[in-house]
């Protein structure tokens, strides 16, 4: 299973992304101890700190970037889009099963509409600010982006939360 990870980007020793840390190196870790493949933006803030923290623990991650930058230092593939940043975000989308979402700016949010316009499941990793928390104030019925209700997004509170409901999404599939 693949698993994208979007949220901030930034400078992983500064606000917002520094007080995420540890939840981030939690989420790269589980990634890759449960043999699933990492997929983001491949480039800095949370990014970086889930790819780091799968890559130590022997995961697969993939940096999938705008421009031909060259990403992070922990990515196993780069896959260069030669795409500006929203291009590159929907293109992610195509390519993910799961996704996580850990705080986040504008780009967060345009990646969680990609994602629900695919109908991929979206975990809202709850208290990590930004779009992830914002989000949930519009939700339909608590978990809907729209009336089409094409997939659920569940917030949850812990990695291992996700986890869980990420076995179940592969025991019902």
């Amino acid at each position: 299973m693949r698993i994208g990870v979007i949220g901030y980007s930034g400078n992983v020793n500064e606000e917002p992304v520094k007080s995420l840390k540890n939840i981030c190196e939690e989420v790269g870790k589980s990634i890759a101890k449960n043999g699933y493949v990492l997929v983001s933006g491949g480039r800095d803030g949370i990014m970086e700190l889930v790819s780091k923290a799968a890559k130590q623990e022997g995961g697969q991650v993939i940096g999938v970037l705008p421009g031909l930058e060259s990403g992070n230092d922990h990515l196993t593939f780069a896959l260069n889009t030669g795409m500006d940043f929203s291009m590159r975000s929907i293109l992610m989308m195509y390519n993910v099963d799961v996704v996580i979402s850990i705080g986040g700016k504008s780009g967060t949010a345009l990646e969680l509409f990609a994602a629900y316009s695919r109908s991929i499941p979206i975990f809202l990793l709850r208290g990590s600010g930004g779009w992830t928390d914002r989000i949930t104030k519009v939700l339909l019925e608590g978990k809907y982006l729209d009336e089409r209700k094409s997939v659920e997004l569940k917030s949850v509170w812990s990695v291992k939360e996700i986890m869980e409901e990420i076995r179940k999404l592969e025991e019902n599939s």
